[in-house]
């Protein structure tokens, strides 16, 4: 549909990228990736005709139509919710309209005239063409976006200008999803959406007509929904086969032939040069030092780009909380007549890692709110354990800044011990290199310096940190070295995130917070969908509040089968092959004890070898029981 060739293009003096071929095809499934100023969002803007290339051509297939969803900036206004969505329907609303009127025409004519015969034409042509594009299904197409985008039944009559630009940006996604163009062009869809969301997209993006090319930080949904990556590095385009996952192994593979290649060259260059260096002055070697000469003259040389440095950065450990870190004893929270939820109970123990999911609007931030204590309780207790010493990240921490300190400086305050290059280091992995580190924090974007708060968060943190979406504009990099650090920690955890690779690594446990009751789920999301989803143990393993509505087990079994993570299945995989091995180990040991007893000896060596063999069938009995429960588990992810 677009063809790139030899593409490159500049920013003012620094090129990003040059020497790109690249088709993209009818039914591509791409994700762009790289560093953070590579160019991705540039080279999505060429792909859509916004920007221009400094080098090379591109060309688009006659007829095929482009989708474009820019990371913010978009705002709707002038309609509701569900007219703004209606309107990508324009030209089949225009031909029901002109239907409508050629049915009260023909009503008012001869059918016997010349007029009627060409009006019935005309209108069966139209009908044919408005039923092949499911002109008759545009409203129930409508609604089905709008839902798995996550706007409610009565947000469709609100004015669009009523909704924020997270909101927005999610109308404009529902827009484009309607309009289904020949190639989308997605830059960070899943920006604004909640889980329940991204998993809809997931789906949706699966079953798409048509291809996209979309860039994102989250690698489960790139993992989900890619089967190639591009990736822009060292200002070229490279390509790989695959999910984000296989990518990262391909790259690994990739560049460990290149060093290979490079080493094996090396030597070769060393080699020619000794010899010419050694023979050079000699008449007799006249002839083989200038065919080593030429040789080595013809050698393009292999050149390995440096590595992104990897950081790690270690910080302090906070001083150990009682065992005991808080409990919701029967709360409930409310807004004058707005219930968020009621009947609450939980205990939060030291080491704990809880995720806080739910629709959007259920009550996650409100319940971050209360645990830090910056809102109060409608009713019921909450208590802290001993030596606890809570701190709360907000979606709008950068308020609670100093904008004249300088973010060294600031930094520098907070921790006198650390020296300046593990400050810059730091810094360095929330995106803010070189002089960056001296600006004011005034002169930092909204998203600039709620990076910076969560880097000095984490430069000293308490022993109960309570994150509310602490992922938000961050690229991968920054959330490993958050992933990384929090999984480090020794304190207690409560976060909410819309990235799911980051919850699946970092939760042991899940807090549900579903029509104004909070549920309590062991494991990380990819357990907690699993247990949604009927697994065996759903019932007997949520630990519900006395006054929260018990779910029925057939509702729960009739839920969608969640997707699992391809790592996830990966590791189960693995574990299955080692306990089956295990098991036949044990069991080729218990048949030679066994063996051994029949032939006595001594009371002594019975009594070892009856030992020996009850050991291992109590640990063959828990073997297979692993294994049972593994198999079931891939049996259901199937």
């Amino acid at each position: 549909m677009i063809q790139l060739q030899g593409a490159g293009k500049r920013f003012g003096h620094k090129l990003l990228f040059e020497d790109c071929d690249w088709l993209v095809t009818p039914r591509e499934r791409t994700g762009l990736v790289g560093g953070n100023g590579t160019g991705k969002s540039t080279l999505l803007k060429i792909l859509c005709g916004m920007e221009s290339l400094d080098y090379g051509s591109i060309s688009f297939t006659r007829g095929m139509t482009l989708g474009y969803l820019p990371q913010d900036g978009l705002t709707l206004t002038g309609r509701t919710v569900f007219e703004e969505a209606m309107t990508v329907f324009d030209s089949l609303r225009a031909m029901e309209t002109e239907l409508e009127a050629l049915h009260h025409k023909m009503a008012e004519l001869d059918p016997a005239s010349l007029e009627y015969a060409a009006t019935a034409g005309r209108a069966h042509d139209i009908d044919t063409e408005f039923r092949n594009r499911d002109g008759y299904a545009i409203e129930a197409a409508a609604g089905t976006v709008l839902d798995g985008l996550g706007f409610r039944k009565e947000d469709w009559s609100r004015r669009t200008e009523e909704f924020s630009g997270g909101w927005q940006m999610r109308l404009a996604l529902a827009k484009l999803l309607l309009e289904k163009p020949s190639l989308l062009l997605l830059d960070e869809p899943t920006n604004h959406l909640d889980l329940e969301a991204r998993n809809w997209l997931e789906d949706y993006l699966t079953n798409y007509p048509g291809a996209y090319v979309l860039v994102s930080h989250d690698r489960y949904f790139l993992d989900v929904t890619v089967n190639r990556t591009v990736e822009i590095w060292n200002k070229n385009v490279h390509f790989y086969s695959g999910n984000y996952d296989k990518y990262l192994a391909q790259k690994s593979e990739r560049r460990d032939q290149l060093m290979a290649a490079h080493r094996n060259q090396r030597e070769r260059i060393e080699q020619l040069e000794a010899f010419i260096s050694r023979f050079r002055y000699q008449a007799t070697k006249a002839k083989q030092v200038q065919s080593r000469i030429k040789e080595l003259e013809k050698i393009e040389r292999i050149e390995v780009p440096l590595e992104e440095q990897t950081i790690h950065f270690k910080f302090p450990q906070p001083k150990p909380s009682g065992r005991i870190v808080a409990e919701f004893k029967n709360v409930s929270k409310s807004y004058g007549q707005k219930f968020v939820f009621g009947g609450a109970n939980c205990i939060i123990e030291r080491g704990d890692r809880i995720a806080l999911v739910g629709v959007n609007g259920a009550g996650k931030s409100t319940m971050i709110k209360l645990l830090s204590g910056a809102e109060p309780l409608s009713s019921g207790t909450y208590t802290l354990g001993h030596n606890v010493t809570p701190d709360y990240f907000a979606q709008d921490q950068y308020k609670e800044l100093n904008p004249e300190a300088r973010m060294i400086d600031d930094l520098s305050d907070a921790a006198p011990r650390s020296t300046t290059t593990e400050l810059r280091s730091l810094l360095g992995c929330f995106l803010f290199s070189a002089d960056d580190v001296f600006k004011r924090i005034g002169v930092l974007s909204g998203g600039e310096r709620n990076r910076y708060a969560l880097a000095k968060l984490l430069l000293a943190p308490s022993n109960f940190l309570l994150l509310d979406e602490p992922t938000n504009h961050l690229d991968m990099r920054a959330k490993d070295v958050l992933l990384e650090s929090l999984k480090d920690y020794t304190g207690t955890v409560v976060f909410v995130s819309h990235d799911r690779y980051f919850i699946d690594n970092l939760a042991t446990r899940i807090f549900e917070i579903e029509d104004g009751h909070v549920h309590v789920y062991p494991g990380n999301y990819e357990d907690y969908l699993w247990r949604k989803a009927g697994g065996p143990e759903t019932m007997a393993a949520r630990q519900s509040a006395p006054a929260e509505r018990e779910v029925e087990p057939a509702a729960v079994a009739a839920k969608a089968k969640p997707r699992v993570n391809p790592m996830k299945l990966q590791k189960m995989r693995a574990q299955l092959t080692q306990a089956e091995e295990r098991i036949a180990t044990l069991e080729s040991e218990i048949a030679q004890h066994e063996a051994a007893l029949a032939e006595f000896k001594s009371v002594e060596e019975s009594m070892r070898l009856n030992e020996l063999a009850a050991a291992r069938r109590a640990e063959l009995e828990t073997r297979v029981a692993e294994w049972e429960q593994l198999s079931a588990e891939l049996e259901a992810s199937a």
